[in-house]
């Protein structure tokens, strides 16, 4: 039988330490900027809900950077992220069959890996279309929610088409690309009628590994 954890949850809908992680989530999924964490013991998550979240992340960066073991071009243990990185943050990623081929894209949560949308796979498209996509998709998103969080993308082409608020992708428009180009047209739409807060930043494969969205088709 798997061990009971217990989920401790500083800033969500109800703070609290919670027995399940279904009960974490219904707390923190969709919150902007929840903070949460789980322990092995009962007696230990009460001392950190009391302690504050601060307190309990900052003693396990402290852990990891003087723990972690670097690999020869400088990144991290495997399963484990550099402290440089916003964990509370949204990661997004696509998944392409060809290039153009199809496209489908998603957005997780960083700091754990949870699903926060997806997006069913498109006909016919190109890779930084749907990067694009994806991160416009996460504006939205964040907007909605009333989030100021930052966004991952491991495409400069897209984050630099979101900026310039238009697609400057040589992809023809026909009848095969119509259901992706109708859904950049949408998107680069919402970009000239809405202002957003989050930063949107290069995520540094090189050095930190494959993005927390990745679809492991490589």
């Amino acid at each position: 039988m798997a061990k009971s954890k217990f989920y401790v949850v500083w800033e969500g809908r109800r703070p609290g330490i919670y027995k399940t992680w279904a009960e974490c989530q219904a707390q923190t999924n969709g919150y902007p900027q929840a903070k949460f964490k789980a322990y092995e013991s009962e007696s230990d998550a009460k001392k950190a809900f009391e302690a504050g979240w601060k307190k309990a992340f900052g003693a396990a960066a402290r852990a990891q950077a003087n723990g972690a073991a670097k690999s020869a071009d400088g990144q991290a243990a495997a399963g484990e992220l550099p402290t440089e990185i916003e964990l509370d943050s949204l990661s997004v990623d696509v998944g392409c069959s060809g290039n153009p081929g199809i496209v489908e894209y998603k957005g997780v949560y960083t700091r754990t890996g949870e699903v926060l949308f997806q997006h069913p796979p498109i006909s016919k498209g190109t890779n930084n279309m749907g990067e694009f996509l994806a991160i416009v998709h996460g504006l939205a998103y964040l907007k909605k929610q009333g989030s100021a969080m930052t966004i991952y993308s491991d495409s400069m082409t897209a984050i630099s088409w979101v900026r310039k608020k238009a697609v400057a992708s040589t992809l023809v428009r026909d009848a095969s690309t119509k259901e992706i180009w109708t859904l950049v047209d949408r998107a680069e739409a919402w970009l000239k009628h809405n202002s957003y807060p989050n930063k949107i930043v290069k995520w540094n494969t090189k050095a930190w590994g494959e993005i927390k969205a990745d679809y492991g088709r490589k």
